[in-house]
């Protein structure tokens, strides 16, 4: 008999990435978020050893701080001179420091005399000030879990947003030195991860709260105007596009006024744009040179 005709199935090559990468991206999620915390945790082991180590006038800045965002009402936080060291941050960061200072009075009732006392500061207190910087670095292993995520995504190498956490100048500034760099630089990684999502507006509402949180980081600021005009804004019509940048334009301007309108209330506002000004350009010549590289 005739034998029926039949449509050979074709030959599949075996497709062996297919098979070794599939089950790599099921698990690749826990395996990173697991790599990062234990990298955070081993780095939390190491600034704590780092307590008693050196501390500079910076410690002494943000001690001062501390007690002034909370013995003291907001309307006074840019006026008072019981300290040489005046507050010179924009007011996200003042608010940041109150919000550190609630639990103080519960470890040592020193950390919020106004004026700061000039004995020594207690074991406690130093204990109590480096936690807040470790605990405060929270946020920069979020944003790093976030980018991590979005670099894994794109088959792009994540290892140096991981290596952020073992950052040596991370830890000599902000563990030895002391400030809150770590906190701050979450914030720009955040901002980083909505632009990787493709979500400008809220990349360029945080990068406002990183402004109003801290002025060094106004050099990046033409860097991102020429992006989200450009990603943003052009390329969707006249009309559209004009809406996208009043849009825009009204998210940033509703963040800068959370962080001034209290201080243009009580007349502060001058005082505190003129201090950005003069460290801006009188102690960073650098400014120029870094944003015409950036672009």
């Amino acid at each position: 008999p005739q034998r029926a005709q039949t449509t050979p199935h074709p030959v599949r090559p075996l497709q062996i990435s297919n098979w070794t990468t599939a089950p790599m991206a099921a698990t690749s999620s826990p395996s990173t978020a697991a790599a990062a915390m234990w990298a955070f945790a081993a780095a939390a082991c190491v600034k704590l050893l780092l307590v008693p180590t050196y501390r500079s006038t910076d410690f002494d800045v943000h001690r001062y701080w501390l007690a002034l965002t909370h013995a003291l009402p907001a309307r006074q936080w840019y006026t008072d001179a019981s300290s040489e060291w005046t507050l010179d941050y924009p007011p996200f960061f003042a608010y940041f420091s109150r919000l550190l200072s609630l639990p103080a009075p519960f470890v040592d009732a020193s950390l919020v005399d106004i004026p700061v006392p000039a004995a020594p500061p207690s074991s406690a207190y130093i204990l109590y000030l480096r936690l807040t910087v470790a605990f405060s670095d929270l946020l920069l292993l979020a944003s790093i879990l976030l980018l991590a995520r979005d670099a894994r995504r794109r088959q792009r190498p994540f290892l140096a947003l991981l290596l952020v956490l073992w950052s040596p100048a991370l830890l000599i500034v902000d563990h030895i030195h002391f400030q809150y760099n770590g906190f701050l630089m979450g914030l720009l990684l955040l901002s980083l991860h909505f632009l990787e999502q493709g979500k400008d507006l809220a990349g360029g509402v945080v990068f406002a709260a990183l402004l109003c949180s801290k002025h060094l980081f106004l050099v990046a600021a033409p860097v991102y105007f020429v992006y989200l005009f450009r990603h943003y804004c052009c390329g969707r019509g006249l009309a559209r596009g004009l809406g996208r940048l009043v849009l825009m334009g009204a998210g940033v301007v509703a963040v800068f006024a959370m962080a001034f309108a209290p201080f243009v209330y009580y007349g502060q506002v001058s005082w505190s744009v003129n201090s950005v000004w003069n460290w801006m350009f009188l102690h960073d010549h650098l400014v120029i040179v870094v944003t015409i590289i950036s672009f």
